[in-house]
């Protein structure tokens, strides 16, 4: 008889819910009616679900889960559930907490006071998928100056699906439209872009990175990115650096040949215009040395900078001094004024040359972003326009 009892009691508490929910006031004119809100969460995370009342008269609150199976009843627990804690109990108002809260968790949540009838309020858990760290791949551990490269970074586990944006330091890239694929078994998604990126010799160990947008991150937090190094390889940049600016016969001098390249320079090559190096002139790779100068060593030199890629060369003009007078070898007194200005303007022209000549670079890169975004977006709008068509 007594197990019969137990049998029934869970059976004639639905029924006497059901009854008590055909005849339940309204909410704006019922005391008693519970009040619960609903809640988001992220997978791993703790939420507390509160159900308040005005009055209770006594009579105790209860949550159910989306099962409706009773995981408190006033203070006392009812389901073995080590995630789930009470929080605060009061006559007007139950707060249970449900810790490391996973996606089967998402549902509608039950208050209820146990009045004549029942009054019941439900709240809606949603639980969201925190994506995974962005995986960058596709592309190749060389490639040379000026080839496209296509990236593809990909993220796992978001709910709802996340945006992966492109970034090159801080300058923002602009990929192609993201691609949203379920996850296999789970009501997550998986999200794949694509960027394809023309190398120059300025994105040569440059990061770009792949940073993940989503809900579940917050202000504050920890950023979910990925970086990617390209290799870039492209021919050497020269120029020629003197020892000093005022050469002088007799004096100790040299030449550096300055280069960047990838792969560094292997070789350099070292002329005089028009004639043969001096017999006294050392070449050490990218050194020309000078043990003492002489009057004959005036003239044009030429550094030439090869790698694997291909080669640069670059100019400089060597005037050189006399020790009588201050004046400059095989020239004039009154011209050495003029011939040190000369090679001032020579040296300065040379550098806003090298000045401009990163400029036009600079505009090309631009150039050819602009033109991919526009593609990209001429591509966005063609897909939208065919996804319109077949809606």
């Amino acid at each position: 008889m007594q197990l019969q009892q137990t049998l029934l009691l869970p059976t004639l508490a639905v029924l006497l819910i059901s009854l008590a929910l055909s005849t339940a006031l309204p909410d704006d004119e019922d005391r008693y009616q519970p009040v619960a809100l609903d809640q988001m969460v992220s997978v791993g995370r703790t939420v507390i679900l509160t159900c308040t009342v005005t009055e209770t008269d006594n009579y105790s609150l209860s949550w159910r889960n989306k099962a409706q199976q009773t995981m408190y009843f006033g203070d006392k627990k009812a389901l073995r559930d080590s995630r789930i804690q009470l929080h605060n109990s009061t006559p007007t108002e139950l707060s249970i907490s449900i810790s490391d809260v996973q996606l089967s968790d998402e549902g509608e949540y039950t208050c209820s006071i146990f009045t004549t009838p029942v009054r019941m309020a439900r709240a809606t858990l949603t639980v969201l998928g925190v994506p995974g760290k962005p995986v960058i791949s596709g592309y190749q551990e060389q490639v040379q100056e000026g080839a496209s490269v296509t990236l593809k970074c990909t993220s796992s586990g978001s709910k709802p699906p996340a945006k992966l944006r492109w970034y090159r330091g801080d300058q923002e890239l602009i990929g192609r439209p993201d691609i949203v694929e379920s996850d296999p078994g789970a009501p997550t998604y998986t999200v794949i872009s694509e960027l394809l990126v023309t190398a120059s010799r300025q994105d040569n160990h440059q990061p770009i990175v792949c940073e993940v947008e989503h809900v579940s991150i917050g202000e504050g937090e920890e950023k979910k990115r990925t970086e990617s190094y390209l290799d870039v390889l492209y021919s050497p940049s020269v120029r020629i650096q003197p020892s000093s600016d005022l050469p002088r016969e007799g004096e100790k001098f040299h030449l550096e040949c300055i280069s960047d390249g990838n792969p560094a320079p292997s070789s350099f090559v070292w002329e005089k215009k028009d004639a043969d190096l001096p017999a006294l002139a050392k070449s050490n790779n990218s050194y020309l040395r000078f043990e003492a100068l002489n009057k004959s060593d005036a003239g044009v030199y030429l550094c030439t900078a090869n790698n694997d890629v291909g080669q640069e060369q670059s100019q400089y003009t060597l005037l050189v001094q006399g020790v009588q007078g201050g004046c400059e070898v095989g020239l004039p007194a009154q011209n050495l004024d003029f011939e040190k200005k000369k090679q001032q303007t020579q040296t300065e022209t040379q550098a806003l040359l090298q000045i401009e000549r990163e400029k036009l670079a600079l505009y090309r890169e631009r150039l050819e972003i602009e033109k991919e975004r526009l593609a990209l977006e001429r591509e966005k709008f063609e897909w939208e326009k065919k996804k319109h068509s077949e809606l």
